[in-house]
């Protein structure tokens, strides 16, 4: 028998080894917080789909912003959760509506520690559940919904948004977006584009999250779970069109696509680690199947592995303690 020359396993002998070779490193600040505050709650209140994450009041949203920027984690992607919706959203651009207001507290918490971002979508506020306004046929009217958008981006920057994530997958949304800002003199405004979201099954818990009111489904804005190409295409049109960051959400089911969108994008490119992939590593944990803290490296670091810059994750301050060991 000739004996092996070249023996890969001498790169893995020992943890110091394996330390020095390791390819890529997670570091808080890649990590991005999903944090929800809901109108009319007097505590924060769990989210029994998505076991450890919360519905937070104005004030109980505090302590998790200081203990974000305390473990160095990035930035907050805020959601809000209304007491009361309607057909165009009007809470969503209202300045004391629950997100305006809950995105106020969380600049004056975080100052510098941290980017204080706003989901810019009308889902949680429409009392229909979809991320745009509807027209006569009740189906969504992409350029009725552009004007929405533009006045939800500048709310939630005169709000003290420093990124704003349009999440809608409405055409032209990031255009629009921008043009309303500059004139606004909102020059300085980040616009964080979901470019590749897909219509898919591993949202479920965030609909409870967000008190959803959807009636049917997203399938013609929402990209189709098939299509590979076509997420490049929408990359491709946001970046042209002024975004600043572009995004591919899912993350774990999408890798192909997070690598596509890598190799090209002349901006920085994040994913979002969404709210079934959190609830699948929990629940598996919990049933003794698999190692929490390591199902949870493991997926973070595939993430960032497939070219995500940044990573939007339930796991954020969880992973942040554990990187600080």
């Amino acid at each position: 028998m000739q004996k092996p020359v070249i023996r890969p396993r001498r790169l893995r002998q020992s943890v110091a080894m394996r330390n020095q070779t390791r390819e890529f490193a997670v570091h808080p600040s890649e990590l991005i917080l999903p944090v929800f505050v809901r109108e009319g709650l007097d505590e924060a209140q769990e989210i029994s789909s998505l076991p450890g994450v919360h519905q937070h009041t104005l004030e109980s949203i505090r302590p998790v912003v200081n203990e974000a920027a305390e473990l160095g984690v990035g930035g907050i992607m805020l959601f809000g959760v209304p007491a009361e919706r309607d057909a165009i959203g009007s809470g969503a651009t209202d300045p004391e509506g629950i997100l305006n207001r809950g995105l106020r507290v969380v600049a004056e918490e975080a100052g510098d520690a941290l980017t204080v971002q706003a989901d810019l979508c009308l889902d949680e506020f429409t009392d229909h559940g979809h991320c745009g306004v509807l027209d006569v046929r009740g189906e969504v009217d992409n350029d009725a919904t552009l004007e929405r958008y533009d006045e939800m981006a500048l709310a939630q920057a005169a709000s003290g948004a420093q990124i704003l994530g349009l999440s809608g997958m409405m055409d032209g949304q990031i255009a629009s977006a921008r043009a309303a800002l500059d004139r606004a003199g909102f020059h300085d405004t980040v616009l964080l584009a979901y470019s590749a979201k897909y219509a898919s099954a591993f949202y479920g818990p965030f609909r409870e999250a967000v008190d959803s009111q959807l009636q049917g489904d997203r399938r013609t804005y929402q990209m189709d779970p098939a299509n590979r190409r076509e997420g490049l295409r929408e990359t491709r049109l946001d970046i042209e069109e002024g975004a600043d960051i572009v995004m591919v959400k899912p993350a774990m089911s999408y890798l192909d696509v997070l690598a596509d969108t890598a190799a090209f994008s002349e901006v920085p490119v994040w994913a979002y680690q969404v709210s079934g992939e959190y609830a699948m590593i929990v629940a598996a944990a919990q049933n003794g199947w698999i190692d929490r803290d390591r199902a949870v490296a493991e997926s973070i670091v595939s993430i960032r592995r497939a070219g995500a810059d940044a990573v939007l994750t339930y796991f954020a301050l969880e992973y942040a303690r554990a990187l600080r060991g």
